[in-house]
């Protein structure tokens, strides 16, 4: 698994209805999207190279875009998330789930072919260094209700509500 170095990277601060998200891109595309609580997951704020300043201001452009409720899609962006094989086979699988729907853990552990992998599914899922973009939000447990986030459950409710997904209250 490659490392990205942070003298590499472009990074910045974006204010957004669910908080200060922090977004850093490299040279390869956009790495990551980090919420204010994961405060393991930050980057100190950078201008990099060209390019890769170049996949950041697309980024924060479809983010803004995206919580203005003017893009439902970012399949323009060029990703480049660091991860095991079965967790790139999982974010690409994120990647599919259509904006405003929902698909279970089992759902995707069966649609990359691995039908008794739900856990390592759910940790893949929790390893997700672009959320929002690779829409880890849109998973949910099979019996409908909200499960773990690394942006807190307040936050995924928010996500899909923004997207006209109707979700369970909060305990």
């Amino acid at each position: 698994m490659a490392k990205i170095k942070s003298k590499e990277l472009s990074v910045t601060h974006l204010k957004t209805p669910i908080g200060v998200l922090q977004v850093a891109a490299s040279e390869d595309g956009l790495v990551a999207v980090v919420f204010p609580s994961e405060t393991k997951r930050s980057y100190d704020k950078a201008k990099g190279p060209a390019k890769a300043q170049a996949h950041l201001n697309a980024a924060v452009d479809a983010l803004n875009d995206y919580f203005k409720g003017a893009r439902k899609d970012f399949s323009d962006l060029t990703l480049a998330p660091v991860g095991t094989d079965f967790q790139m086979s999982v974010w690409k699988a994120l990647l599919k789930i259509p904006f405003g729907q929902t698909k279970s853990y089992g759902d995707i552990a069966r649609a990359i072919k691995n039908p008794k992998g739900v856990r390592a599914v759910g940790l893949a899922n929790g390893k997700n260094p672009i959320p929002v973009i690779v829409p880890c939000h849109r998973v949910i447990g099979s019996n409908g209700t909200l499960t773990g986030f690394g942006g807190g459950l307040p936050t995924k409710k928010w996500l899909l509500a923004h997207e006209g997904v109707e979700t369970p209250a909060l305990l």
